[in-house]
């Protein structure tokens, strides 16, 4: 079981650190999809990590965190289901 929390905060950590790079550089924007997926999956997989070490900072953060991309992602399904509705 302790494999599988470091393996999942270091997935959440390099899927945040590819989410950043990836809006830094202008390849994805912060209302893309990907952007916010790779958001919620890597703050989840660093909420896990750090309840399972006691870090109640760093696992609220990221509970917060995936709650921000949560509200994201809801605006963009919102927005593709409205532009396809108006075809």
């Amino acid at each position: 079981m302790s494999l599988a929390v470091e393996l999942a905060g270091w997935t959440g950590a390099l899927l945040i650190l590819l989410a950043y790079l990836l809006v830094t550089s202008g390849r994805v924007t912060g209302q893309s999809l990907a952007f916010q997926l790779m958001n919620l999956f890597g703050a989840a997989g660093f909420t896990l990590n750090g309840w399972w070490h006691g870090a109640l900072p760093s696992a609220s953060l990221n509970v917060v965190w995936m709650a921000i991309a949560a509200v994201a992602l809801w605006g963009i399904w919102k927005r593709k289901r409205s532009s396809t509705s108006a075809i």
